[in-house]
């Protein structure tokens, strides 16, 4: 074989390659699309309370937090990764956001940055946990899950943070134009972060370090540098997050976000985002993000039990990664 029938081979694998990568992102995309569609007009038919006006703004601002936080968590798991810490991250970042507010004077946008700070120092923590000591990420993650949760009660004296002013507010349950502010943030975050990751240097790496670690560290990406700076990320869009949902209550929660890593998981990987690592997109995890709050939105409505809740996403999950485990065998066999 010549050397030109030889490249002309390699360049139509990688076409083929690049194709089937693409097929598998929109079946993912397409199958949780249709699953919100059905649960949307399931919820119509089942509750008369749902298509109202409050309870579509409650969805709103439930999935924003929720978008966010899975945004944030679909990039560490597109590295192999996966973050168990967000949910106390983000009720710390949110007291620690009450407190200077209630407590300093801080305004609403101070007090926010302070949220962003606390998110990212938990990130870089966990980042240095991971590419420096080599702790893996579960164990790593597992550790400032524990940590954050007892600090947040420390920090709150296991009470929480109310007396706060009708500005902050703003961020939870403010409107622009009748959307909900918390919307348009959210839109914001993951056209910013769905650019990063398919426009950018940073997104490529990212997906290199996931399909193969030590292939992208001999390719000469500084996998250290870089894999801390997607847990930095990831921990300033937790901190938001928990910000966000400190605002929709008025009030800093320090029990806010037990199990919400299940919901961010769960919207992630319902997405298309594959816990094997190099793989998802930020439109899947905003479709999965709505279908879980869809979920809990619905639960509500029907007075289905918190419990009986847990045990419908934990379903989910498990289906999720059912199918990107079938989907990807068929791609391999395929291949």
């Amino acid at each position: 074989m010549s050397t030109v029938e030889a490249a002309a081979g390699s360049q139509r694998g990688e076409l083929s390659d690049w194709f089937r990568e693409r097929i598998s992102h929109a079946v993912s995309e397409l199958t949780a699309a249709t699953a919100l569609v059905v649960l949307f007009i399931a919820l119509t038919l089942a509750s008369p309370y749902f298509l109202t006006a409050d309870n579509l703004f409650n969805i709103g601002a439930q999935t924003a937090v929720i978008a966010i936080i899975a945004t944030a968590q679909t990039m560490v798991i597109i590295t192999k990764g996966i973050d168990l810490s967000v949910g106390s991250i983000a009720a710390l970042a949110g007291v620690a956001g009450a407190m200077v507010v209630r407590d300093l004077g801080f305004s609403l946008w101070a007090a926010t940055i302070v949220a962003i700070g606390v998110g990212a120092l938990a990130g870089l923590l966990n980042g240095l946990l991971v590419t420096v000591a080599r702790i893996p990420p579960f164990i790593a993650t597992l550790g400032t899950m524990s940590v954050g949760r007892g600090l947040v009660f420390i920090v709150s004296g296991a009470v929480g943070v109310y007396g706060l002013p009708r500005s902050f507010q703003l961020l939870g349950n403010g409107e622009i134009l009748g959307i909900p502010f918390a919307v348009v943030i959210t839109v914001l975050v993951a056209v910013g972060v769905a650019f990063l990751l398919s426009q950018t240097r940073f997104g490529q790496y990212t997906y290199a370090m996931g399909s193969n670690l030590e292939a992208a560290r001999r390719s000469g990406i500084g996998v250290r540098r870089h894999l801390t700076g997607v847990y930095v990320l990831a921990g300033v869009l937790v901190g938001l997050g928990g910000m966000i949902a400190a605002s929709r209550v008025n009030s800093g929660q320090p029990n806010y976000g037990i199990s919400l890593e299940l919901d961010v998981i769960a919207a992630a990987v319902i997405g298309g985002a594959s816990l094997f690592g190099g793989q998802g997109r930020i439109v899947g995890t905003i479709i999965g993000a709505f279908l879980i709050a869809l979920v809990r939105n619905g639960a509500v409505l029907l007075d289905i039990s918190i419990h009986y809740q847990q045990v419908i996403v934990g379903l989910i999950i498990w289906a999720a990664v059912y199918f990107d485990q079938y989907r990807r065998r068929r791609l391999e066999a395929r291949g």
